[in-house]
């Protein structure tokens, strides 16, 4: 597993025609995805059994795959070890895995990875940029706030967009209005189902993944 670095790889993650960000778990040198019930993402593993992890640096692909599906013709097939895979076209590298589900919680698969396949297509070198780790860290927690709601998620949004707009470059300033733009939706109830994004909250409005998420319980250490 020479391409990813120990603990959590964010990634695109590309399974049967769709794409999602996912991190990927590298801990003593096993690689695990936490993936929740009823993404399309879960679901692929579950039928297919394969992912492809996609080593890019475009924010704008980031907020997209969160929150919309991309069309089949985004997707590149390649043939790794008989299975028909898909992944993107400009990744700088990328990794297939055989993915089998380790153990299910209520809200998650436990996904166990085995490499199959590494390629570096373009390895080019990136700069550390805070605007655009905060467009990552914003995504997550936007994902987390539609299903939410949740006023702590919204204030951690605005926390990064304003690293966004003080760190960042035209590529995160687009992500960023992007992101925004689901939001606004999400929060005039203008917006469908999100295809990688926690459970629905319990009865009492909270979200479970989200509190879960907080305290690290399904982190793996």
């Amino acid at each position: 597993m020479g391409l990813l670095k120990e603990g959590i790889n964010e990634v695109i993650a590309t399974t049967h025609c769709n794409a999602a960000p996912i991190g990927i778990i590298n801990r003593n040198r096993i690689a695990r995805m936490v993936l929740f019930h009823h993404s399309h993402t879960a679901t692929n593993v579950e039928r297919y059994g394969w992912i492809v992890a996609n080593f890019i640096f475009d924010p704008v692909l980031y907020v997209r795959t969160a929150f919309e599906d991309l069309p089949e013709s985004d997707l590149v097939p390649e043939m790794v070890e008989g299975r028909r895979m898909y992944r993107l076209p400009d990744a700088e590298a990328w990794i297939a895995y055989n993915a089998a589900v380790e153990r299910k919680t209520d809200e998650a698969l436990i996904v166990r990875l085995r490499p199959l396949k590494e390629m570096v297509a373009d390895l080019r070198l990136h700069p550390v940029n805070r605007g655009f780790n905060s467009i990552i860290d914003a995504t997550v927690h936007a994902t987390r706030y539609v299903m939410t709601g949740d006023p702590w998620l919204r204030k951690l949004i605005d926390h990064h967009a304003s690293l966004v707009r003080k760190c960042g470059g035209t590529r995160e300033w687009e992500a960023l209005d992007l992101l925004l733009g689901y939001l606004d939706r999400a929060e005039t109830g203008d917006c469908g189902d999100t295809p990688d994004t926690p459970a629905a909250p319990d009865k009492q409005g909270r979200s479970r993944t989200s509190e879960r998420f907080r305290m690290g319980e399904l982190n793996f250490r």
